[in-house]
């Protein structure tokens, strides 16, 4: 297992505002933003995509306030979440390539734009959860 790495006061608060940015989305996913969220799910996926939205809305909201108040097991959940922004990257594909409509990204260049947050959001998670750093660490002689 890797070993909890101690973390800054500035990764903490990244690590506030992810988990509080996850809860807010989870909570969207929910609710005032099902529909647009469908646009995200790929056709190929086979389940219904309301489940599918239901269904990463719950995962995003226990990540979110695991991020918040797991002080324990950050690089985990760090790990986890980096994959979990890694597993729902098709959907922003499948928007861009579908020239989807939602969120307010309206234009093939808005679109095309958040495909290169996506990784951002990875590394956010990996940096302020100390993951970053505990996979470093174990990589070392």
């Amino acid at each position: 297992m890797l070993q909890e790495t101690r973390t800054t006061t500035l990764q903490n608060v990244g690590r506030v505002l992810l988990g509080s940015f996850m809860v807010g989305a989870g909570t969207g996913h929910l609710s005032f933003a099902r529909v647009p969220f469908q646009a995200q799910v790929p056709d190929w996926v086979p389940m219904n995509k309301d489940t599918v939205v239901l269904l990463s809305g719950v995962v995003e909201i226990g990540l979110g306030l695991t991020l918040l108040f797991n002080k324990r097991h950050r690089v985990p959940v760090g790990l986890g979440l980096a994959a979990f922004f890694a597993l729902v990257f098709p959907g922003n594909l499948h928007q861009y390539a579908r020239h989807l409509s939602a969120f307010g990204l309206d234009t093939d260049t808005k679109r095309l734009v958040r495909l290169f947050f996506q990784p951002v959001l990875m590394g956010w998670a990996l940096w302020s959860t100390g993951a970053h750093k505990a996979l470093r660490q174990r990589s070392l002689p």
